[in-house]
């Protein structure tokens, strides 16, 4: 009897471990893309331009936020501009708008 259960024993073994082992080994997914190298260089392009579009959309947002467009002062006035405002409104005399107006070179 134990004969029998040891030789029966080792015949089941014997078509299982092979499966075991199969089911084991690295599958071929060369199926997957064509088995070439097409898809390692477009993940790598689009991981380029996803980068290159979100720092883009950063320094744009952080720019349009903090108002660098405007390279002469508020409001797009120049500095002279501003000068003859203060003296309009009477915050500076005559003496030192020419004064200021002769600094700045206009």
């Amino acid at each position: 009897m134990n004969t029998l259960l040891s030789r029966a024993g080792l015949a089941l073994a014997g078509v299982i471990l092979p499966g075991v082992a199969w089911a084991q080994s690295y599958p071929d997914r060369s199926y997957m893309w064509g088995g070439g190298w097409g898809h390692m260089a477009f993940g790598s392009v689009m991981m380029i331009a996803f980068w290159g579009v979100t720092i883009l959309l950063i320094v744009l947002a952080v720019r349009w936020l903090g108002g660098a467009g405007h390279a002469s002062g508020p409001a797009g006035k120049s500095a002279v501009d501003i000068l003859k405002e203060r003296f309009a409104r009477g915050e500076i005399d005559k003496a030192e708008f020419e004064e200021r107006r002769r600094t700045l070179g206009d």
